[in-house]
């Protein structure tokens, strides 16, 4: 017997609603961490950290004061350095390298992606010694800059994978004709391709931000007080006395607020961006 109208109507309502329940559910259960960590962070120091919470404690932005007067604008400067920095070297350097394992392939492309892909096989924490050893033979610990080329190595390989991805959705037509009207390579670059890819390289640019801001393994073991990161700082609050809970979440707000209105403002360029590659 077939169903009528009305009852597939009513089947495909109520599946409707259960899907944007279960979506506004799954939203609210990603979104509490967040909500409880700026909820503690205007709570005074001796009320954050009671159990069960005390919803009617007072509220204070005092905290916020404290985080930066205690000096957090050097370690958040820093982070703004080493990541801007090297996310534009990386870009200046992975673009080209897409360019021409993807649009004009050189020789033996393949080998050149698999040793890009390589270089993330071994973990971190095994280079370590290694970077630091050379860093303290050149002079170069607690230094910012080292720092940024650290993380230059660390973002290139994905970064030309990324951006490969993206570049080969480009018809290669377009840029025979750039060639047959006599433009050069890097006309063809930053005039014609460029524009059309814009929004894989501001999801490149974004993701290379955040993994370099979020950084803390590297941080933390070749830099002092001196080049310290805003990772690095937020540890600071974890001490042998205790967890300052609400210090803590203040710093943890202040330090997320840069990626949070950087994935706001490119995020139109990063769907674009991130879904590009993804369909012929």
């Amino acid at each position: 017997m077939r169903k009528s109208n009305n009852s597939i109507r009513y089947e495909s309502r109520a599946g409707s609603i259960s899907v944007t329940l279960l979506t506004w559910f799954l939203g609210l259960l990603f979104f509490f961490p967040i909500f409880w960590i700026g909820l503690i962070s205007v709570r005074q120091e001796v009320d954050a950290g009671t159990f069960p919470p005390k919803w009617t404690a007072p509220f204070t932005l005092g905290n916020y004061g404290e985080v930066f007067t205690a000096g957090a604008k050097n370690f958040l400067l820093n982070s703004v350095i080493a990541s801007l920095l090297s996310t534009i070297i990386v870009l200046m350097l992975a673009y080209p390298a897409a360019y021409a394992l993807s649009i004009k392939p050189i020789k033996k492309s393949k080998d050149v992606l698999a040793f890009f892909l390589s270089t993330k096989f071994l973990p971190p924490i095994a280079a370590l010694l290694p970077l630091y050893l050379i860093l303290q033979k050149i002079h170069l610990l607690d230094n910012i800059f080292a720092l940024a080329v650290l993380y230059i190595a660390m973002n290139l390989p994905l970064s030309v994978w990324m951006l490969r991805s993206f570049l080969k959705e480009i018809p290669k037509d377009l840029v025979e004709a750039a060639e047959l009207d006599g433009a050069s390579t890097v006309k063809i670059l930053y005039k014609v391709l460029a524009p059309i890819s814009m929004p894989g390289i501001a999801a490149t640019a974004l993701i290379c931000f955040i993994f370099t801001w979020n950084e803390f393994l590297l941080a933390i073991n070749v830099t002092g007080f001196g080049a310290a990161t805003a990772p690095v700082y937020l540890v600071g609050f974890v001490t042998a006395e205790g967890l300052f809970f609400a210090h803590l979440a203040a710093v943890s707000i202040v330090v997320s607020l840069p990626v949070v209105i950087a994935g706001w403002a490119a995020q139109d360029k990063l769907v674009r961006g991130l879904s590009l590659g993804a369909v012929k």
